[in-house]
C-alpha cells in the first residue's frame, strides 16, 4: 500500500499517529504533513526523527518530504488560489484574525512544544507566541493596502495599477523561531492572496505542523500546505517548481545563495533574510553596566541562546572602558540560569541539534587555536552531562582577521574588540559582507546619526537591544538579504503590479 494514506480516527483531524516510546520516558508520536486538506505521509516513505535537544531523546518522526510531495502541495495550492484570491481582502483579513484567536488560545501548548523540540528557553517562546500573533493581526489589518493608483490624465485616455497576487508562494523557514516563523512568516502571503507552500527547519517541523492542524480549521483546503524535509530535497524542490512565482527565504547564507540559483533559471521573485555578524559599537560616554547588560539582550542569548541572525557578536567597546565594560558583561553573563528550558526560571537553554551544537564548538576550538582569550564560558556548562548545552562565552584578545570575528557562530558566543578612533571602528564594522544589523550605544545625538549613517547594515538600533515594532522595515545588505519583512513593502511584494491604459472611443 502506499505511504501516502490519510491517517485514520483521531490522526485524520491532527496527522499525528502513535508509535511507541522513546526510553520509556515520553510517547513518540509520527506527525503527517498536511497537503490539500489531508494529512499524509511521504510518497516515499521517509521520516525524520525530532530529538530533545536537552535529553537527546527521540520525541517524535515526520515525513521527510521529496520533490513528489512538494509537486502534490503545489497542485492543491494552485486549485485554492483561485477561490482564495477571489474571497477579496476583508473576508481574508477576517480569516486570518480567526487564526491569530486560535493560536492565541493554544499559545502556552505550542510554546513548550518549541522548547522540547528546540530546546528553546520558556520564556522566550512565550515571547515568539505572542509575536508570531501580532505578526498576523498586523497583516490582517494592512491587507487592504494592496490597492493601485492611477496615472495623470491625458486627453482620451484613463491609466490606472491594479496589484494582484502571484499565486502560489514558496515559504522556506529556518529552525531557530520554529512557530514564530512559520505563522508570522505566512500572514503577508496570505493576506495578499496568494496560497502557501510552507517548508519549515527539518530540524524543528513539529510546530509548524501544529500551525497546520490550527490552520486547517479555519482556512479552506489547499490555502495552507505545509511540507517537511529536508533543504537540498524538498526546499530545492519547491524552489525551483515551475509553477511556484514567489519564493521568500529565511537562513543562512550559504542556503540563501542556493535558492537563488535554483530560482534563476525562471526569474523568480525572491526575497532573503540571510545571517548577519553584527556589530555593536560602544562610546566612552555610556552608561557602562547598562551597555553590557544591552549588549547581553542583544545577543538574544536569554531568549534562544544566541541562534538569532540578528546577535550583535562583534562588541566593538572604546579602549577607555573596556575593562569595566569586559566586567559588567562577565557579571551579566554569569548572572544567567543555564538549565531546563522548560522551567520558567532557565534563560539559557541547549543549542536545537547535535550538528549545530558541534559546530559552536568548533568554531570556539578553532578560535583557542587562532589565539583568542576565552574570558568567560568557553564550553559545555558543569553539571550537564547531556544536552546540546554551550555556556555563553566572551573572547578577547582578538584581531579582526580571526574566524570567529569574521564568520557567523550562531550561538551565544561573543567577540569583544577595543577602539579608539570612530572613523577606524565604523571601517572595521563594515568590513564583512554581511550587513544584517549595527547598533551604536552613545548619549552624543551628534555621534550617533553619524555613526548610523556610516553604517552598511539594513537596520541600526542606537541604544537599542535588538526589539523590532511591528511596521518598521527589517532586511539586510550585502550578502545578508534581499527586500524587507515586517512592513507594507513585505505584504506589497507579494502581489504583482498591473498597468492598464484604456483609451476613450
Amino acid at each position: 500500500m502506499s505511504s501516502r494514506v490519510k491517517s485514520e480516527g483521531d490522526a485524520e483531524m491532527s496527522g499525528e499517529v502513535g508509535t511507541g516510546e522513546a526510553a520509556g520516558r515520553h510517547p513518540v508520536r509520527h506527525r503527517m504533513m498536511h497537503i490539500g486538506g489531508s494529512w499524509v505521509d511521504a510518497a516515499a516513505g521517509g521520516r525524520i526523527e525530532a530529538v530533545d535537544p536537552t535529553s537527546e531523546e527521540l520525541i517524535a518522526t515526520f515525513p521527510d518530504g521529496d520533490s513528489e510531495d512538494v509537486a502534490a502541495a503545489v497542485a492543491a495550492a494552485q486549485e485554492a488560489r483561485g477561490a482564495w484570491r477571489d474571497l477579496g481582502w476583508a473576508r481574508r483579513a477576517a480569516l486570518l484574525r480567526e487564526l491569530a484567536a486560535r493560536v492565541e488560545a493554544e499559545a502556552e501548548d505550542l510554546a513548550r512544544l518549541d522548547v522540547r523540540d528546540a530546546g528553546l528557553p520558556l520564556a522566550g517562546m512565550r515571547g515568539d507566541l505572542t509575536g508570531a500573533v501580532s505578526q498576523i493581526l498586523y497583516y490582517a489589518g494592512i491587507a487592504s493596502e494592496t490597492r493601485g493608483s492611477t496615472a495623470p490624465p491625458a486627453p482620451d485616455t484613463v491609466v490606472y495599477t491594479t496589484r494582484e497576487p502571484y499565486g502560489v508562494v514558496g515559504r522556506i523557514v529556518p529552525f531557530n523561531h520554529p512557530f514564530k516563523f512559520a505563522a508570522g512568516k505566512i500572514a503577508a502571503p496570505l493576506a495578499a492572496g496568494n496560497t502557501v507552500v510552507l517548508k519549515p527547519g527539518e530540524q524543528t517541523s513539529l510546530s509548524a505542523l501544529e500551525l497546520a492542524r490550527i490552520g486547517a480549521d479555519v482556512l479552506p483546503a489547499g490555502v495552507l500546505n505545509v511540507v517537511t524535509g529536508r533543504g537540498p530535497t524538498a526546499g530545492a524542490a519547491l524552489v525551483a517548481h515551475p509553477e511556484v512565482h514567489r519564493v521568500a527565504f529565511t537562513g543562512s547564507v550559504p542556503s540563501g545563495r542556493a535558492v537563488l540559483r535554483g530560482a534563476a533559471d525562471a526569474v523568480k521573485h525572491v526575497t532573503l533574510e540571510l545571517g548577519g555578524k553584527n556589530p555593536i559599537i560602544v562610546f566612552p560616554d555610556v552608561d557602562v553596566a547598562a551597555a553590557a547588560r544591552a549588549a547581553v539582550t542583544g545577543m538574544n542569548i536569554a531568549r534562544c541562546t544566541g541562534q538569532s541572525c540578528g546577535s550583535t557578536s562583534r562588541i566593538f567597546v572604546h579602549a577607555e572602558i573596556a575593562d569595566r565594560f569586559l566586567e559588567e558583561l562577565v557579571g551579566r553573563l554569569s548572572e544567567l540560569r543555564v538549565g531546563d528550558p522548560m522551567d520558567d526560571r532557565t534563560e539559557v537553554g541547549p543549542l536545537a541539534f547535535r550538528a549545530h551544537y558541534e559546530r559552536v564548538l568548533g568554531h570556539l576550538d578553532t578560535a583557542r587555536r587562532e589565539g583568542a582569550t576565552v574570558a568567560y564560558g568557553g564550553g559545555r556548562p558543569a553539571g550537564r552531562a547531556r544536552g546540546f548545552f554551550v555556556e555563553p562565552t566572551v573572547l578577547t584578545g582578538l584581531d579582526d582577521g580571526m574566524t570567529v570575528v569574521r564568520e557567523e557562530v550562531f550561538g551565544p558566543v561573543m567577540s569583544v574588540l577595543t577602539w579608539r578612533d570612530v572613523d577606524e571602528v565604523v571601517r572595521r564594522a563594515n568590513a564583512t559582507p554581511l550587513g544584517l544589523t549595527a547598533n551604536v550605544w552613545t548619549r552624543d545625538v551628534t555621534a550617533a546619526h553619524r555613526t548610523a549613517a556610516a553604517l552598511e547594515a539594513g537596520y541600526v538600533y542606537v541604544n537599542g537591544t535588538g526589539r523590532r515594532p511591528a511596521g518598521t522595515p527589517f532586511g539586510g545588505w550585502k550578502s545578508s538579504g534581499l527586500g524587507k519583512e515586517n512592513c507594507l513593502e513585505d505584504l506589497l511584494s507579494f502581489t504583482r503590479e498591473k498597468t492598464v491604459a484604456v483609451t476613450l472611443c
